[in-house]
C-alpha cells in the first residue's frame, strides 16, 4: 500500500504518569488479541510529521486530551513527575512565568535578556518568552514533550528539549463543552469550547475559553492580602477556510490575562539587616510592605496555510505574532523595611514565519525541509531599592539603582530532515538546521540619590553592542526494527541556546559583565529501543544518553566592594564552563486484566562540570547542576468498570525525586531533599454527555521547596514552596 504524507499514521499512548506509547500491529491473518488489554493509541510530530509514537526513534512523551484529563494537568506545570527528566514548574513569586528544564537544561532567569533553553510551542509557533507560558490546558488535542536538544529541526533554545502544546481541529459539525470545578483553597473555575461548521463544513471555527480562581495559600500579615490568589483567564479562537481537501486556511488568536498577586517565599534564616523578624511556620505567609503587584498579559495571532501541491508534495506555512507584558512588584527580604524591594517592567513581540515542505512518495525516502525567520524584541525596566529603610538610610547605605534596556533577535534559518528506509528493517535519518542570528542590545544601567528614581548619580552601564553567530545543527539517527514489536535505535543530535548581552551588566565593578555571552551548546549521544509485549498489553521505552555540555550560561548573584567599603551586588551572567550530562530514562505500561493499568516512569541523571572557571580558577569540583535530581519518577494505577450507562475510573499515582538544588548558589537551605507526592482522582462518566470528576494533589500535604533566591550580601534567604493538598469536583457536560 503507497504510504502518503497524509496517512494517518496509527499510534498508542497510555495517558498515567507520562506513560509512553505503544503501536498496536494489526495485520490480516494475525491471531485475534483482545483489545480491551491493549494500549490505547496516539500520532505525534515530533519530527513535523505525522508518525507513530512507537515507531518514531525520539524520546517523546505524549498525552492525549483523556489522558491530560485523568491524570488531572491543569496547566503544563502539572506535567511534573509525569514525564522523565522533567523539572517544571512557574517561576518564583509568578503564577504563569515558566522555568522548564530537561535532563539538567533549562533557564530560571526570567527577564528579557535571557533565552529559555526548553521550547514552547502552541501550535507550531514558538513562544520566545516565559512570562505567561505557564499555559492553561483546555480544548487541548495533546501535548508532546520532546526530550534533548531538538537542534536540527526546532532550532535555538531547544537544547534541553520541546513542549508542543496542540489545540482540537476545527470541527466539521457542532460541538462544544462546558465545566464547572470548586475545590479547596477557594478553587474556583471555568473552562467551555464551542465549535462548528457551515453546511457545506467550507467555513469551521473554534472559540474556548478558561478562567482560574482561588484564594492562594497564605496572606500579607502586614496588609491582609492574599499571597498567589490566582486569578487567570485564558482564550482561544480559530476559523478555518477548508475550500477543497487540497488547501484549508486557519487564522487563530489566543490571549492570557493573569492578576494574580505574588505567591509569597518563606524567610528561611532572619535576614542580618533586620534580625528582629524571625522566620514564620507557615510556607506561604509574609510581612512584605510592598503592593501586591504581579500582572501579565500575553497575545498571539498566527495564519496556519496547508497545501497538498501532489501525491507527493505538501506544503505549510505558518505566519505569528506574539507579545506579552509584566508589571510585577518582588519584595525579596518578604518584610516591611526596604532590604530589597524591587520593581519591575517587561515587555517583548515578535514576528516569525515558517515554510515547510514535506515529502512522501511512498518509497524508500520520506522527510520534511523548511525556512524559518525570527524577529523579536524584549525590554524592560527594573528599579531596586536595597536597604532603603532606616537606618540604612540615614547611615547613607541605601543604594538605589536601575536596569533597563532591551535586546533585539533578528534569526534565519533553514533545515531539513529525512529518512532513508534501508530495507523493511533498518532507517537512516539524517538532519541539520543552519542559524544566522544577530542579537543587538542597548544596556542602560544606573545607580540614582533617591527612591524616585529622578536623578542618576552613576552610571553602572550605558552602551550598546551587536554580536551575530552561526551555528549548523547536526543528527543522524539509525534505527532497526527487530521485529513487529521492537525497535532500536542510536542517534546523534546537537543543539545551542543562543548568547546575547548581560542586561544587568555592570562596566564599572566588572567591566567583562558588558562583553557580548557566548551560545551554549550541546551535543547528545543517545541509545534507545522502543517495545511492545503480550499483543501490545505492555510496553517499555528506554533511552540511555550522555549530552557534551559546553559554555553554559549561568545566572549568578555577583558581590563586589564599593568606595564606602560597604557590599555592592549584580545579577551576573556568564559562560561558565563546561560539563556532561549522563542519563537513563524508562517509560512503561502494562494492562494485565481488562480495565487495569499500571504505568510509570523513571529517570537516572549523573551530571559534573568539568570546568567552571570563577576569578580565573577553575572550581568544577565544587560546583553541581540545578534542577537535576540523581533519581526521579512516577508510578500510577488504574482501574475503569462500567457503571450504569457509563463507566467510572479511579486513580492513584506517586510521584519521588530525590534532592534537586534549584539556584545557582547551591545554598543548602534553598536546596530541596528527597520527597514524594501522593495524588489520586475518581472520574464518574455517568452518561454520554455528563461526568464528574473529584481530584486530589499532594494528598498528604507535603511540604517542599520549588526555588528560592540566596542573596548573602543583604542577608536574605527565602523559599518558595508548592502547592499545598488540593481537593477538587468538577462537572462537565459536552455535546
Amino acid at each position: 500500500m503507497k504510504r502518503t504524507h497524509l496517512s494517518l499514521a496509527i499510534g498508542l499512548v497510555i495517558g498515567l504518569s507520562g506513560s509512553p506509547v505503544l503501536h498496536a500491529q494489526d495485520t490480516a491473518g494475525a491471531p485475534s488479541v483482545d483489545k480491551a488489554k491493549q494500549l490505547d493509541q496516539i500520532t505525534v510530530t515530533a519530527r513535523k510529521r505525522e508518525e507513530t509514537l512507537q515507531d518514531v526513534p525520539i524520546a517523546v512523551s505524549a498525552f492525549t486530551a483523556q489522558s491530560l484529563e485523568k491524570q488531572n494537568v491543569q496547566n503544563l506545570a502539572d506535567l511534573q513527575g509525569k514525564v522523565p527528566s522533567l523539572q517544571i514548574y512557574a517561576a518564583r513569586g509568578s503564577n504563569t512565568t515558566l522555568t522548564a528544564y530537561i535532563r539538567g537544561i533549562g533557564q530560571a532567569d526570567p527577564t528579557w535578556g535571557f533565552d529559555p533553553a526548553v521550547g514552547i510551542y502552541l501550535d507550531d509557533v514558538y513562544v520566545a518568552r516565559p512570562q505567561g507560558a505557564v499555559l492553561d490546558v483546555f480544548d487541548v488535542s495533546r501535548i508532546e514533550v520532546l526530550r534533548g536538544p531538538q537542534g536540527s529541526l526546532y532550532g535555538k533554545n531547544t537544547i534541553g528539549g520541546a513542549i508542543k502544546y496542540v489545540s482540537n481541529p476545527l470541527p466539521t459539525k457542532t460541538e462544544g463543552a462546558v465545566e464547572v470545578t470548586a475545590g479547596t483553597h477557594g478553587e474556583k473555575d471555568i473552562k467551555a469550547s464551542l465549535g462548528g461548521a457551515s453546511a457545506d463544513k467550507v467555513w469551521r471555527g473554534r472559540a474556548a475559553f478558561a478562567s482560574e480562581h482561588n484564594d492562594g495559600f497564605g496572606k500579607n500579615l502586614n496588609t491582609g492580602s492574599r499571597n498567589g490568589n490566582k486569578n487567570t483567564n485564558s482564550a482561544r479562537a480559530t476559523i478555518g477556510y477548508f475550500p477543497s481537501d487540497h488547501f484549508n486556511a486557519q487564522f487563530e488568536v489566543d490571549g492570557v490575562r493573569d492578576n494574580s498577586n505574588p505567591r509569597g517565599a518563606k524567610m528561611l534564616i532572619a535576614n542580618k539587616f533586620d534580625p528582629a523578624y524571625a522566620p514564620l511556620s507557615s510556607n506561604f505567609d509574609t510581612r512584605g510592605g510592598m503592593a501586591q503587584l504581579n500582572n501579565t498579559t500575553l497575545y498571539g495571532t498566527g495564519l496556519t496555510l496547508n497545501w497538498v501541491a501532489s501525491s507527493d508534495w505538501t506544503l505549510k506555512s505558518v505566519t505569528a505574532v506574539r507579545g506579552s507584558h509584566t508589571d510585577t512588584a518582588i519584595d525579596f527580604d518578604t518584610l516591611p523595611e526596604k532590604i530589597a524591594d524591587v520593581t519591575a517592567i517587561y515587555k517583548d513581540h515578535q514576528f516569525s514565519q515558517e515554510l515547510q515542505a514535506n515529502y512522501d512518495a511512498g518509497g524508500s525516502l520520506h522527510g520534511v525541509a523548511g525556512l524559518y525567520y525570527f524577529n523579536g524584541s524584549a525590554s524592560g525596566q527594573i528599579h531596586n531599592i536595597f536597604l532603603g529603610s532606616p537606618p540604612y538610610s540615614t547611615l547613607g547605605y541605601s543604594l538605589y539603582g536601575s536596569t533597563g534596556g532591551r535586546i533585539g533577535t533578528r534569526s534565519l534559518a533553514a533545515y531539513g530532515d529525512f529518512t532513508w528506509d534501508i530495507n523493511p528493517s533498518w532507517s537512516l535519518d539524517v538532519g541539520v538546521r543552519m542559524t544566522r542570528e544577530t542579537k543587538s542590545a542597548l544596556i542602560q544601567n544606573y545607580g540614582y540619590a533617591d527612591e524616585t528614581f529622578s536623578t542618576p548619580i552613576s552610571v553602572a552601564a550605558n552602551f550598546s553592542g551587536s554580536h551575530t553567530s552561526r551555528n549548523a545543527s547536526p543528527k543522524v539517527s539509525l534505527d532497526w526494527s527487530v521485529n513487529d514489536n521492537v525497535k532500536l535505535y542510536a542517534s546523534y543530535s546537537t543543539g545551542f541556546h543562543s548568547g546575547g548581552y548581560n542586561i544587568r551588566a555592570n562596566c564599572t565593578a566588572i567591566p567583562t559583565s558588558c562583553r557580548p555571552i557566548k551560545d551554549e551548546k550541546v551535543q547528545s549521544y543517545e541509545l534507545g529501543s522502543k517495545m511492545t509485549f503480550f499483543d501490545d498489553a505492555l510496553m517499555m521505552n528506554t533511552a540511555l544518553f550522555r549530552n557534551v555540555y559546553s559554555d553554559i550560561q549561568l545566572s549568578v548573584f555577583t558581590s563586589y566592594t564599593l568606595p564606602n567599603g560597604s557590599q555592592g551586588f549584580f545579577g551576573d551572567f556568564t559562560n561558565a564552563g563546561k560539563g556532561h550530562i549522563d542519563g537513563l530514562e524508562e517509560e512503561f505500561a502494562w494492562k494485565p486484566a481488562d480495565g487495569w493499568t499500571l504505568s510509570g516512569n523513571f529517570a537516572y541523571l549523573h551530571t559534573k562540570y568539568t570546568e567552571f572557571l570563577s576569578g580565573g580558577v577553575n572550581i568544577a569540583d565544587q560546583q553541581k547542576f540545578t534542577n537535576a535530581p540523581k533519581w526521579s519518577g512516577g508510578l500510577s494505577l488504574e482501574n475503569t468498570r462500567p457503571v450504569g450507562n457509563g463507566s467510572l475510573t479511579a486513580r492513584v499515582n506517586y510521584t519521588y525525586q530525590t534532592m534537586v538544588y534549584p539556584e545557582t548558589t547551591l545554598s543548602p537551605l534553598i536546596a530541596q531533599g528527597a520527597y514524594g507526592l501522593w495524588n489520586a482522582g475518581i472520574i464518574w462518566q455517568i452518561d454520554q454527555p455528563w461526568s464528574l470528576s473529584l481530584q486530589g494533589t499532594n494528598l498528604a500535604n507535603k511540604s517542599y521547596r520549588t526555588t528560592g533566591y540566596n542573596i548573602g550580601s543583604l542577608g536574605i534567604v527565602t523559599g518558595f514552596y508548592g502547592a499545598p493538598r488540593m481537593v477538587t469536583l468538577s462537572a462537565r457536560y459536552t455535546f
